[in-house]
Order: C-alpha cells, then structure tokens, then sequence
C-alpha cells in the first residue's frame, strides 16, 4: 500500500515593515515607517474584520447593547493576535479587572476540554510602551536607551533600560535589554565573546522608535523573523514579558515537556521551571530549555535562546506569535540563522557549548531496576543475560542498593556482594553505574554519617532567610540540600565518592530527583511570606506555587537565591559530577541527569524520566529524544518498556526495539512489578530482543562517529526527518520515525496487534538495511511488514555505515573485523566516515590520539582514505564490503589492483568478503 501524505498549513500573512534592504547599519525608525501589524495585513484581512465588526454590531444590537461600548481599536484586533493583558491563572477576568490595566475585553467562548483560549483581556494597538531614545554605534554592533514614561501595572516597573545589540557572527546576533541603572541577576553561563563585529551578516535589524520594537528578517528571502511589536514590552523587576510575530507555525523545542515534535500554536501555554513528576502532557517537567527552531515557508530554519533561568512560560497563539514571560533575570536574546536546521543547531551549541564525547561503553546496553532487593538478585539477572548472550554493557542500581536511602553508604545485608559484583563486572567488560540524590539525610545521629556532618560544618547546603539549613523530605526522611553554586560543594562531593569508590569501583553515575525534588512543598517549616515565593505573577507550574514539591524560592545559595538558581539545580550538579569522575577514574565521565539546562550536554546526557508501561508513552520518547537533540543533549533515551506499572511481552518487545535506537539505550523498571529485563520473556520475544541488539551493536562504530561529530561540530545523532528533508512539507510533522545521523532511517512499530507499519519515505532511494534491496520513493507513506521479530532499517543513497561483527559488550565488539555498508546513490556515488580510538580515554581528539577515515565511492570505485592515524586502528581490521545498488553483475572486482572474488545477488547487492585489510591502511576497491 502506497498513500502521499502532505501536510498543509495556512501561509501565515505577517505585517508588512520596511527594513533596510542592504543589511547595513540599522538606524531607529519613526513610528510611520514601521507599519503597525494590525493594518498591515492588506485588503483581504480588512475585508474579514469589516465581516467580522458588522456580525459583532449585529448581535450586540440583538442582545440590546449591553454594558459601556467597545473602543473601535479594539475591535480592529482580530482574535488570533490578540495578546494577553491578563495571563494571570486562577483569576477569573472580568471588564473592570481588565480595564484597570488599561486593556481591551471581548468576551469569547470557552474551548473544549477546559484549556485557554482566545483571552478576553488584550492589549489595544496604543498600549504604552518603551521608547527607543537613543541608539549608538559600538565596535560590535549598537547599545541604546528605552524609555517608559507610563507605567506598568505590575510593581517596581523598571523606567530606563540599556539595550546592547551586537552582530556576533555573519549568522548570529546578539540582543539583551536589562535595567540601565542597576545591575540584576544574570545567568552564570559562559558563552563566547567576539571581538569583531560580523561583516557580512544575513540578516538585516531595524527598529521602531515609538512603540519601541525590533524587526529582523532574513535577507535573502525578506521573511520576517521577529517583529516584537506586536504587543508592548514589559520589564518589572519580576515580571518581563516581550512578543513577537512568528514567520510560520512549525516550532519545535521549548522543553521540558510531553507531547508532540511539533508544537501546536492553538493558545499554547509552555511553562520552563524544573519539577518532579511523571511525564504529563501540558505539565512542566523535569528540566528548562527556553530555545525554539522555526522552519519557514521557504524551508530555511532559525533558532531563538533566550538566556535566562528564572520561572518562565512561553505562551503560542494562532497568529502566528509567541509571547516570552519571565519573572527576573534579564532578557538576552541569541538569534540563530541557519539557514538550515542542522546549522541553527550546531550555532547554537557554538554559544551554549558542544556535548561532551561519552566513552563507547556509554553506548552499549544498560539494565536497571528499582527493587532488585539485594546484589546476589542483581548478580543473578547479569548472569541470566550471560547466559542467554544477550548484549549488556552496564547493570545498574537504583536507591534500594543505600541503607536506608542514604547517598553514599551500602545496605550491609542486602548489598554486602555488591564490591564482588562490581569485579565480576569488570572482568567481563562491563561496567557498573549506581544512583545518587542530592538531598542529603540529615537526622543521623551526629558523627555517624559524614556527608552530613561535614557538609554542615563547612555550610554547603541550602540556607532558609535565616541561614539555616533548609530541611525537606525525600527519601531517607529528613535532607538538607547540596548547593552546587558553590564550588566548595564540588570538593566535599568529590571527596564523598571517593570514599565510596574505595569501597565500590563505580563506573558511571546516575544522579536522580536534582530538579531538586521535595517530597514536601518548600520545606518542613514551609516558606516564608515575601515575593520571592509569593511573586507578583506565578508562571503556570504545577502545583500554582514555585515551592511545590521542591524547596523554598528564597532559600539561600552561594551564587544568588534560589528563585534565580532553581533551574540551574541539575546542571550544577552534573557539573560536579563529572568533574568528580574524571579525577576518580581518570577517564571518560558518563554521568545521567534528571533535571537539565542549556550546556548540560557537556556534562551529562539524560533520560526522559519516569515513564509508564503504555503504547502511548512509547510513543511519546520519540519527540522527546528529538527534543534534546535540539537542545545540545545527544545521550538521551527513555526507560525501555516503561518504568512504572507492568508490561506486557508484545509492548516490551517492541519497545525494546525501538529502545536499540535510542541513543542511550536502558531497560528501567520499578519496585513490586514483574521483571522486564530480556531473560524474563518468551524465547521468542527474548530472541527478537537479542537480535535488535545485537543489531544495535553492529552499528557502534557508525553510532560512535557520529557522536564523534556531535562533540566536534554539534551534530544531531537523532534526527528529525525535516532537518534532513527541510523543504519537504510531509516531514514537518512527523515524530514516529527519526534518522541516525542524516541516513538510517527507524520506524519502529507503536501500536499494538499489528504486523506492519506505515512510515514515510522521503523521496530518493532507501535501501533495506538488512537485505539491501532498494525501494524508490517519491516521498511517500508505505506500508511495511513488521513481525513481531522486526524493526524496519533503511539507509539513504549515498552513505557508507561503518558496522563490526557484533558481541555481547562493546569491548569485545571493538575488536572484531568491520564490514562497511555502501548505499549507492542514483549516480552511484556514496561517502562515509569513521572515528576511531580507544573508547575511553580523555581528549582523544584533542590530543591526537585517534584515527579518522574517510570513505567515497565514485565511478566504481570505493576508496579508503586514512586521514589521521592511531595505534588503536592497527589492531582492526575491514573484513567486508557490502554495496548496494550496484545495477550490472560485475565481471571481477580488483582491491588495489589485485583480483578478488565476490558474491553478487538478484537485489543488486555486490559483496567482497575475507579482505583482512588493516584500519590505519588506506585501500581502494573497483568493480568492472
């Protein structure tokens, strides 16, 4: 079955602004020069609203016109631009509340299912807004003054603020607004610093003067990518909101949070600040990233970051726009052009840092449960999995491993094997990953628990406004909270895991409820009155309170309180984490984080949470890997067959399917459910389980490389179709298949009783990944068998995969022979690539001690070229080529010019085996 889908979206019709055509200096405009948005939507708009005023007159008139009448200006505004004046939730907004903020009120049905619609309080077209008074040249771009001679309606409005423009790079700019007179809180984030101004830039800026607003567009196509006059700017000292007209509906990014790839724009409310819960749908989650990408109509892409980690939602509405609401901080601004989606990515790790590289390890398969019981139970799954052959390169513990839930200390009856089985492990290959909390016990008696005690005399925990200790509740009862803002914190948690690693050699760790999560709200004395935990406007969190189900706001930390470091929480830890492995071990860190932020992909990867055993929820990891792969976090995965609640053999089967592709892949259950590791099932699913690993195992080095180039340039390892097929419409939507890399496709099977699926192909040619045979897409959606055995793998034309024979850990894998995968293009043309080294020490690419090679097919012949060389590659070997595509039955194949035998099947596969060729030797193979 072959059916096209195509998705279809209204062409979005922004207002008409003139800018600057040439890209040079932006000057201030006056008022007329930009056209205001309300009237600059031309004839067919002005028609609609003249329809859509005599409808209202109409049926005030049949009502009997009740209450005072509407402004006209108000009635201009049609309902998708009208932006909120009253985002305050819990309050039901009536005229008078409205009007006493100077705004416009229409009254509107509700939505369906309760969710916020159209608002019926919103700014008229005249609201009173900065003035840009001044604007100078400065070596890198223009600072100026805006002014506010009206005030706002929320407290401590800031009159005077300094704008800093600077045009960092030819395709990044730089924009920050903060008090002119008094310095505030910002990000303690370091980003990079130009020193010469960009010289071809292409983009082009322009300003209004009164109502004060930037527009910037592209210079090449004219769209228009951010017009912040579409409603008044506001900057209180805790409340600050900006908006902006948006080029076109497909926005993505914005986490943490469940649902779709790609947002709905249908009155949307995103709300950044880091909380424990399960994934939801519509909740706040467990990390912030306030990023977005934007595809435009003409398929280019930008990038939007604003640096800023206090509480803070992002409301989307039909316009297209978007309204950014913070409560402190300043508003700075990283603006990214692309022009295509892979470029908007890797510009914006080059501000906010390029992901570390993980050890190969990392990358194998990793087995955890919540509830093992004791480590003799731990032992005996290890050995299950053993025993089967079935891959595993890390077994993992969760809390149950501590006594009594204590970071850092062993239950000495169930755990006493656990030193021996961490040597076990290790003679086998494999490593061991353990958990921690940063809520420390604090209700041992003094002397008896070190962490406690020498955390509190050296005060490295969070403070109440009293300078005390804040104490709250997780999981031993009664903890205090590390502060990881302060860098004495990183000694004494290094000093805590050394002490513990004497004892048990870890070798990657697992650091969980870091949003930081509270079992109470704020703490057990609660939060004192103020508006640091009662503010003059709460984003939309759950639980209505910044202290719910984490500590007080105002809680006292060494870089600032915690009302500003909240989001940062995870981040600092896993900073400290790493740190502390790399001087423990001396090697890779591999650290998993919960609770996340911008530059934590140099630190830590992450795993979506606590997930549940459903279809849906299998589902639904696939828009969040994606998600990070925008956000600079590349090691992210999902609990395989969900965490909580039990499974069933089918769901697990093909979750663990889905999961080999992950790009971290672990099986995660809880307590008091029956077990899901592969040795658990059926010998039918437990086979379909081996094999998708072994699978798994066959790709590292084409996983590896491509993790390599993620820590190099910023590349994404999972991939959205669009960032490969950006001007193909159908693929803007999709979110139940990704790509490795830009040429291994995965369509995974995602609902139950079925025997196929039905995936898009975009158009070109894709080759079956097991067979080689070829399918000619026109972009398209087909039908494809999927046994319950089967995952469906394609490779694009024009790619060579690295692969191994694969064994049960990456270490043994590491040294079998390679087989290289050659997709040949329409033109028969194809490349590839390899990183190689020794999986494990630091800075191998920084130090040189790697190898790198290239592949290129062309004219009939594939070449290896060798372009940089390490010892590691001479202990490796190409044992097989296999091509695909290749439409005539060759006569003979010559490696470097000496005859060898071949194999060629009906499905135009061509395959030279038993080559024996040396890694760090380049080669050259033709077939005639």
């Amino acid at each position: 079955m072959k059916s096209y889908q195509k998705l279809t979206t209204a062409v979005p019709q922004p207002g008409t602004c003139q800018v600057e055509e040439d890209g040079a200096t932006p000057t201030p405009t006056s008022r007329g020069k930009l056209a205001p948005w309300w009237v600059g939507s031309g004839l067919l708009v002005a028609a609609v609203l003249l329809s859509a005023l005599t409808v209202w007159v109409l049926r005030q008139v049949s009502r009997g016109w009740p209450g005072p009448a509407l402004p006209p200006k108000c009635l201009l505004v049609p309902e998708s631009h009208r932006f909120d004046c009253y985002p305050e939730r819990r309050v039901v907004v009536t005229p008078e509340l409205c009007e006493s903020r100077g705004c416009c009120f229409i009254e509107t049905p509700p939505p369906v299912g309760g969710k916020r619609g159209v608002p019926w309080c919103f700014y008229p077209p005249d609201f009173p807004s900065y003035t840009l008074e001044s604007l100078n040249q400065t070596a890198l771009g223009m600072v100026g003054l805006l002014v506010r001679r009206e005030k706002a309606y929320y407290p401590r409005d800031i009159e005077t603020l300094r704008l800093d423009v600077e045009f960092e790079t030819d395709t990044r700019l730089h924009i920050k607004i903060t008090d002119a007179a008094n310095p505030r809180y910002e990000v303690p984030l370091e980003v990079p610093r130009v020193t010469k101004r960009a010289e071809n830039p292409i983009y082009s800026l322009d300003f209004s003067r009164d109502p004060f607003g930037v527009l910037l567009r592209r210079r090449v196509t004219g769209t228009v990518l951010l017009n912040t006059t579409v409603a008044p700017l506001i900057f209180a000292d805790q409340f600050l909101q900006i908006a902006t007209s948006l080029p076109s509906r497909f926005l993505y990014g914005l986490g943490e949070h469940r649902g779709t790839l790609l947002h709905s724009l249908d009155w949307n409310t995103l709300t950044l600040w880091a909380r424990d819960v399960s994934p939801t749908e519509s909740f706040n989650l467990y990390g912030a990233h306030p990023f977005y990408l934007l595809m435009e109509e003409s398929g280019d892409a930008h990038g939007v970051f604003l640096l800023n980690s206090n509480a803070m939602e992002v409301a989307l509405q039909p316009a297209p726009g978007l309204t950014w609401r913070t409560i402190g901080g300043v508003l700075d601004f990283y603006i990214f052009l692309g022009p295509d989606p892979n470029m908007v990515i890797q510009q914006y790790q080059q501000v906010i840092g390029f992901p570390a590289m993980p050890p190969l390890w990392a990358l194998g398969f990793h087995l955890c449960r919540w509830g093992y019981g004791s480590s003799n139970e731990t032992w005996q799954t290890v050995r299950a999995m053993r025993n089967y052959q079935i891959p595993q390169d890390a077994q993992w513990n969760d809390i149950d491993y501590m006594d009594g839930y204590r970071d850092f200390t062993l239950d000495p009856q169930k755990f006493a094997s656990l030193p021996s089985l961490v040597e076990d492990l290790h003679k086998h290959g494999q490593r061991y990953v353990m958990i921690l909390d940063p809520g420390i016990s604090s209700t041992s008696p003094h002397g008896s628990y070190w962490p406690f005690d020498e955390g509190l005399r050296r005060g490295l925990f969070l403070n109440t406004t009293q300078g005390q200790p804040l104490i709250g509740q997780v999981w031993p009862g009664f903890t205090a909270f590390a502060d990881f803002s302060n860098p004495d914190t990183h000694q004494w948690w290094l000093e805590n895991l050394q002490r513990f690693h004497a004892h048990v050699p870890f070798d990657g760790l697992w650091i969980d409820m870091n949003e930081p999560s509270n079992f109470m709200d704020g703490s057990e004395e609660g939060c004192p009155a103020g508006e640091l935990d009662s503010p003059p406007y709460t984003p939309a969190v759950l639980g209505d309170s910044l202290s719910a189900k984490t500590v007080c706001a105002s809680a006292k930390q060494k870089a600032s309180v915690h009302y500003n470091l909240h989001n940062l929480y995870g981040l600092m830890e896993a900073k400290a984490t790493a740190r502390a492995l790399i001087q423990i071990r001396g090697k890779r860190p591999f650290v998993l984080s919960r609770s996340t932020f911008p530059s934590q992909g140099q630190y830590s990867g992450h795993w979506l949470g606590d997930n549940r055993s459903q279809w849906k929820d299998m589902y639904y990891s696939i828009p969040g890997l994606l998600s990070f792969s925008l956000f600079g976090i590349p090691l992210v995965g999902a609990d395989i067959c969900g965490f909580s609640g039990s499974t069933s053999e089918e769901l697990c089967t093909r979750w663990m399917q889905l999961g080999a592709f992950y790009p971290f892949a672990r099986n995660h259950n809880t307590q008091n459910e029956k077990a899901q590791d592969p040795p658990a099932f059926s010998p039918a699913a437990r086979t379909a389980m081996k094999d998708v690993l072994l699978t798994r195992y066959s790709l590292l080095p084409f996983l590896y490389t491509l993790f390599h180039r993620a820590h190099l340039q910023g590349d994404t390892v999972a991939r959205p179709l669009f960032f490969e097929f950006p001007r193909d419409v159908a693929t803007l939507g999709l979110d139940r298949q990704f790509l490795w890399g830009r040429s291994l496709l995965v369509t995974p099977v995602l609902e139950p009783g079925v025997d196929s699926v039905i995936g898009y192909v975009p158009q070109g040619v894709w080759y079956d990944f097991y067979t080689g045979s070829s399918v000619n897409s026109s972009g398209e959606m087909l039908k494809m068998s999927a046994p319950l055995e089967h995952i469906n793998l394609h490779v694009r034309e024009g790619a060579i995969l690295p692969t191994q024979k694969p064994e049960t850990t990456s270490k043994a894998t590491q040294g079998n022979p390679l087989r290289l995968i050659v997709a040949l293009s329409s033109s028969a043309t194809a490349w590839g690539d390899l990183f190689w080294d020794d999986g494990e020490s630091l800075d191998t690419f920084e130090r040189g001690s790697y190898s790198y090679l290239m592949f290129n097919v062309t004219q009939n012949i594939f070449t290896s070229t060798v372009l940089h060389a390490s010892t590691e590659a001479t202990e490796v070997t190409i044992g097989m080529v296999s091509i695909f595509g290749v439409r005539e039955p060759p006569s003979k194949v010559l490696l470097n010019g000496q005859e060898k035998p071949f194999s060629y099947l009906d499905n135009q596969v061509l395959t030279v085996s038993d080559l024996g060729l040396s890694l760090s030797q380049g080669f050259s193979l033709q077939w005639l």
